[in-house]
């Protein structure tokens, strides 16, 4: 007999917003069934229910029949149950062994911690991942798309009959992608009830066998993935067409001055990298995991140190000592892991967009808090913010919301943002946000700011950004212009030889 999850009439309200009404979810192992919908479409909720993070309001949910009441993470793994969400639930300070067999680690005969067997079982995992990781290295010195692959590793040796993916591909390349697929190829075939979170269309048609489309907290289809269209899947996410998406952007076609001038850079992961923009220019960099893109980013911005080189900004040589100087020139970062390192969680939407413009907001020493509700409200209008109120807390708010509040943060009237570096911005964001965000790149290169622009997402790039620089091991190995880049054309770039 094939396992089964059944989810039945679950209900789940939050202040001003319900964000689950009534759903109702069936999967059977042995099969992937995909979740989708708009960033606010109850996807996260869902999957924090079922993984003993919050509580229902209404509606219950069984496995194999049998009716589940367990109300906590620890309720939820003794259940069988377990949740690979987009944001780690890792501990950065302990080893990658001590994260995979967290909670089970291995004793010897004096009840202590048996470190040989516990490396030898986690080299046997990462064996069949095919990774270069150390057992005995801490998490925290590995590259976000290396702590996602321990947070799978972690799943995997639980061996659980429910697992949901909550965006698992969103700081993987390619390589560690295919290994991805043919885990969950493995835990299907292995009779697994596998959900499977995604905003990518081609993953989804890739990966899937049936999905389930959600829109406000509500079913809003249910499709065999053999038997539907992507236009019908977008159309059933976003309620309407969106059409071809690039084809469509009003785009910028008069470049001003030279903006930014970097000149052989080298820091600790960067070699002589050399590249240059004008204002209302969109430079996209591409490169696998590891190429040196968030690296150069952060260098320009002053988040990491530089050893040699030269950076010029607005035609004059620049040497930054921190972020805040970078900012108070003019240049904004949205960095890739926005809860991190982009947002104060625990704050308001009101108080992350004010943040850069606290000192232009005092007057006589007193903050003036109608002129910063004010900025907030703009940028709630602007980016069509989905929130009841502009004092709810981001960590409240779906990914694609978040992001819209960095957005909102780096351009609105007070400051005075000439250069924006946007690392990985539509990670987790559904097609609709991403067609929005995609406008608004090119309206900021209309205003004449000048937009750099990483992605993995290859697709992206090359239809977006109007020049790419394509790196690999923190060198730039070629430069491509929208009209003649392709996927195959970046890729060998990326994948290009040193020498």
């Amino acid at each position: 007999m094939e396992h089964q999850l059944l989810i039945q009439g679950l209900s789940k309200s939050f202040p001003g917003v319900k964000a689950l009404d009534d759903v109702f979810i069936k999967a059977e192992g042995g099969r992937v069934t995909a979740l989708m919908g708009e960033n606010g479409a109850g996807k996260s909720t869902l999957l924090k229910i079922l993984a003993g993070d919050i509580e229902a309001d209404e509606g219950s949910f069984s496995i194999d029949g049998q009716a589940q009441t367990y109300k906590t993470p620890l309720g939820a793994i003794s259940a069988g149950v377990s949740v690979i969400y987009q944001e780690r639930q890792l501990m950065p300070s302990l080893s990658v062994m001590e994260n995979i067999f967290a909670g089970k680690l291995p004793k010897n005969r004096l009840g202590m911690i048996d470190y040989s067997r516990l490396r030898q079982d986690t080299e046997d995992i990462i064996a069949k991942f095919g990774l270069a990781i150390d057992p005995r290295a801490s998490v925290g010195s590995l590259s976000i798309a290396y702590q996602q692959m321990v947070e799978i590793m972690k799943a995997y040796r639980r061996d659980s009959l429910v697992i949901a993916f909550d965006e698992p591909t969103a700081s993987l390349a390619e390589a560690e992608i295919s290994i991805l697929f043919g885990l969950i190829e493995r835990l299907r075939e292995a009779g697994k009830i596998i959900l499977y979170v995604s905003h990518r269309m081609s993953e989804i048609f890739q990966t899937t066998d049936d999905v389930i489309v959600l829109k406000d907290g509500k079913n809003a289809g249910a499709f065999m993935t053999s038997a539907v269209s992507e236009t019908e899947l977008i159309r059933a996410m976003v309620g309407r067409d969106i059409g071809n998406t690039y084809a469509g952007l009003d785009r910028n076609t008069e470049l001003g001055a030279e903006l930014l001038t970097v000149r052989d850079l080298e820091t600790d992961k960067l070699q002589r990298v050399s590249f240059s923009m004008r204002q209302g220019e969109i430079i996209g960099f591409a490169g696998l995991v590891g190429a040196g893109r968030t690296e150069l980013a952060r260098a320009i911005f002053a988040a990491d140190g530089i050893k040699g080189g030269e950076i010029i900004f607005g035609g004059e040589p620049v040497r930054f000592r921190s972020p805040k100087d970078a900012i108070n020139a003019g240049i904004a970062l949205c960095p890739e892991d926005r809860k991190e390192q982009g947002l104060v969680l625990s704050h308001s939407i009101t108080k992350n967009i004010s943040i850069p413009v606290l000192d232009k907001l005092l007057k006589a020493r007193f903050l003036q808090t109608a002129e910063e509700e004010k900025l907030a409200d703009e940028a709630v209008r602007k980016y069509d913010i989905r929130t009841p109120s502009v004092d709810k807390r981001v960590v409240e708010l779906s990914g694609g919301n978040q992001q819209k509040v960095i957005l909102g943060r780096w351009t609105n009237e007070k400051m005075n943002t000439k250069l924006l570096i946007l690392d990985e911005p539509t990670k987790g964001i559904d097609v609709g946000t991403k067609a929005e965000i995609y406008q608004r790149i090119c309206d900021f290169a209309k205003a004449g700011i000048g937009v750099i622009f990483i992605s993995s997402e290859l697709t992206e790039v090359i239809n977006i950004a109007d020049t790419i620089y394509v790196m690999r091991s923190g060198k730039i190995t070629g430069k491509l212009s929208r009209g003649e880049a392709t996927e195959e054309s970046v890729l060998a770039l990326a994948m290009k030889a040193d020498g």
